[in-house]
């Protein structure tokens, strides 16, 4: 069966889509998430060529609550959230700008309209779909503005100024004995790691770039967590240049002993994509099929699985990839012709789903991975 679109273009469509899967949507999420300094725009674009695709006529889509201040609060400090409050209000916090840069708001995470309302959304968004997996109203829950992994309990960082995977994470937990979180992000999900590094509960996994001066300066693989949690904290680090074959290996391979040793309960996976060859990160030459293996990968598990954005600055690829990805969920190929839509002369001169693949040199050699992959089963293999 082909559904038609607006533009004449068709969208091949699978005849039983085998998952519940609820899309996180609202034009306010939208509006909001539009705002955000680094990617502007970038929640239509998404949201727009998903919707020209067809897509959410097979999903369910459900709209976001804002997640209150006792929410935000189950993981991120009273006094920094009054400041979010306030400065989004016009008023200066405490005892003032000083105050507002001691939590991290500044240059890399500059004040702007809205900034609490996006946030309270955005983390509402995570909330609301964690909601629905422990609801067992769904299999697989999207939402593309969540993902920002880097903001600490009391301190925005890396643009992230909430962090809505840690309360989704904590959500999850009500339900789930075991949660699974995965971060294929090119910057290390330092913020999530730092959250749960000393339980045992929730195994965090970072693919990501790691080199001497590159942010966030953290997930070494000898990071590996504290106390009961110890070796919970599970870090690959990657050098410039990857390409989709050995990415994918190399995950499948750490993600079956991940399974072996840790058996979650359910996975959340941040899906950022600024691993993309074209991104301005200029780092990986990935395209979006190896980051849909990774995401089919865990599909295969069966578990409640929830899927987040995060990085990706070359907007119209992240995009691409997030509907390519949602496609993916649905079990539903997607044509490479982009339907014509509000947004169809953004995605000019080729007009094409496709990203193609970077030539960057690939740094990681053979050696390189192998080693990295021992030293990481070595680990794996110490959980008690």
């Amino acid at each position: 069966m082909a559904l038609r679109d607006n533009g004449g273009q068709t969208t091949k469509r699978a005849t039983k889509v085998p998952r519940t899967v609820v899309i996180i949507h609202s034009d306010e999420l939208v509006r909001l998430c539009d705002n955000l300094p680094k990617v502007p725009k970038r929640a239509s674009l998404t949201h727009t060529l998903i919707k020209a695709y067809g897509l959410m006529e097979n999903a369910r889509v459900v709209q976001p609550r804002r997640a209150s201040v006792r929410e935000l609060s189950a993981f991120h400090s009273l006094d920094y959230i009054e400041c979010l409050e306030q400065v989004t209000n016009g008023d200066e916090c405490e005892e003032g700008e000083h105050v507002a840069s001691e939590y991290g708001l500044g240059f890399d995470c500059p004040v702007f309209d809205d900034l609490f309302s996006c946030m309270s959304a955005v983390a509402g968004g995570t909330l609301t779909a964690a909601e629905m997996l422990n609801k067992r109203e769904c299999s697989i829950a999207i939402n593309w503005q969540g993902g920002w992994h880097h903001a600490q309990r009391d301190e925005a960082s890396g643009f992230c100024y909430v962090n809505d995977v840690v309360l989704g994470i904590l959500k999850l937990r009500e339900k789930f004995d075991k949660v699974l979180y995965v971060d294929i992000d090119l910057h290390h999900g330092n913020g999530v790691e730092d959250a749960f590094s000393f339980t045992s509960k929730v195994m965090s996994l970072s693919f990501h770039k790691f080199s001497p001066g590159f942010f966030p300066g953290t997930g070494s693989h000898y990071d590996v967590g504290f106390g009961k949690g110890k070796y919970y904290s599970v870090n690959v680090p990657l050098k410039d240049g990857i390409t989709d074959k050995p990415f994918i290996e190399i995950f499948s391979r750490v993600m079956s002993e991940v399974k072996m040793r840790f058996k979650p309960n359910a996975v959340v996976c941040q899906c950022g994509v600024d691993t993309l060859a074209g991104d301005p990160m200029a780092s990986f030459n990935l395209t979006q099929h190896s980051i849909g293996e990774c995401v089919k990968y865990l599909m295969q598990w069966n578990l409640p699985l929830l899927l987040l954005g995060g990085g990706g600055y070359n907007v119209k690829n992240a995009a691409k990839c997030w509907t390519y990805l949602t496609g993916v969920a649905l079990n539903q190929s997607l044509s490479l012709d982009i339907p014509e839509h509000e947004y169809f002369l953004t995605y000019g001169p080729d007009y094409q789903l496709n990203i193609p693949p970077g030539r960057r040199h690939d740094m990681n050699t053979t050696e390189d991975l192998k080693n990295l992959l021992n030293t990481v089963s070595g680990n794996l293999r110490k959980i008690r």
